[in-house]
């Protein structure tokens, strides 16, 4: 091997050796050396304190969406073996996930029931900006109360002979919310009745409307009065309306019964087990409802007035669009005549409109 080769390869290995640390003389912090590594901890201050916000985001991220799952999941697996003797084809025993604050599930094969969806809409726990936001305005908006909520939306058979109504049973602190939310309980009137818990209230279209329901609802009375129930309760309605207000013909017709819950712990999701079992009797029982003629008469008259009302305002709305339609196709003919004048013509309509702007205003300043 000649000399210059030998040269080539000693400066080539020495570029490979690190070089032994070096010690700056303005830097008297604690240092961590290893060979040709240092590592100074007082120089990654800010660094620190981002991946330590990084680190807590995350572990807020994984413990939220688990905490929701957990929710979620604790609850249907408790009510499982209701829905498996209930439904014929229940469910595939798990819920369809939707991001990380909603799962759902459906069931379908049933008497009177047309399918069930299990609805759980809870608070986003995952997101650390969200759930900030939520407990701050609950600071500004004392009526502004974010929950977790199980849903269960039973949708009946259309060949049922259950009446035309709309009636409900609603916890105190919710019917401020429950109103401006339920279009369809626009229908009814509020009232609170002995023969019921405390803590809830009546709303319905008519007092015989409630009557024929309590005759049948003894199941679900006494479960609402279990007080480890209460504090998940929130609401069970039955309607024939839709939930918003229709702004179409035709309106669709269905029969809902309308569970909703507050989301249990996990470890106590089979509490609302009872109450579940008395909705589906109650369900059961819709069919012997029955009530006096005149009340059968009244609840007639009141969606046919709706119907009335809601065509009366399609026509005039239609109307309307007629009407702006031929103004409009009359300007854009107007504006193509005056485009085929000439210059002085143009300018000579021009300075009649302009005049006749002015007293116009005139006038109205005159009125004033």
């Amino acid at each position: 091997m000649s000399l210059q080769v030998l040269t080539t390869v000693t400066q080539f290995l020495s570029g490979l050796t690190p070089q032994p640390p070096v010690s700056s003389a303005e830097y008297d912090g604690v240092e961590y050396a290893w060979k040709w590594f240092i590592f100074r901890p007082a120089i990654f201050k800010n660094e620190i304190f981002l991946l330590g916000g990084v680190l807590f985001y995350l572990a807020f991220f994984w413990l939220g969406s688990q905490s929701n799952a957990s929710k979620a999941n604790s609850w249907f697996k408790a009510h499982l073996p209701l829905y498996e003797k209930q439904f014929t084809s229940p469910t595939q025993g798990e819920l369809t996930k939707d991001g990380y604050t909603d799962f759902f599930n459906f069931s379908t094969g049933r008497r009177l029931v047309a399918s069930l969806h299990t609805i759980f809409t809870l608070r986003p726990r995952h997101d650390l900006l969200q759930y900030i936001y939520q407990v701050g305005w609950t600071l500004i908006d004392l009526n502004y109360a974010p929950k977790d909520e199980i849903l269960l939306d039973f949708t009946l058979h259309s060949s049922t002979a259950i009446p035309d109504f709309v009636w409900a049973l609603v916890v105190k602190g919710e019917l401020l919310s429950i109103k401006k939310d339920r279009w369809d309980l626009t229908f009814t009137r509020t009232n609170e009745l002995p023969a019921l818990p405390s803590y809830v209230m009546v709303m319905s279209e008519y007092a015989d409307v409630t009557d024929g329901i309590l005759k049948i609802a003894g199941p679900l009375i006494e479960a609402l009065k279990d007080p480890k129930v209460q504090p998940y309760f929130r609401s069970l309605s039955i309607t024939d309306q839709p939930r918003t207000r229709p702004d179409y013909l035709p309106v669709p017709r269905e029969k809902h019964v309308l569970l909703s819950l507050a989301a249990l712990p996990p470890a106590h999701a089979d509490i609302t087990v009872p109450l579940v079992t008395a909705v589906f009797s109650l369900i059961d029982a819709l069919e012997k409802v029955n009530f006096r003629p005149e009340t059968k008469t009244k609840l007639k008259r009141v969606r046919e007035d709706f119907l009335k009302n809601l065509k009366d305002e399609a026509e005039k709305e239609k109307r309307e669009e007629l009407a702006d339609a031929r103004a409009a196709a009359k300007k854009k003919a107007e504006d193509e005549r005056i485009a085929g004048l000439s210059a002085a013509e143009q300018q000579k309509i021009l300075d009649r409109e302009r005049k006749r702007s002015i007293r116009k205003t005139q006038g109205k300043m005159v009125k004033k």
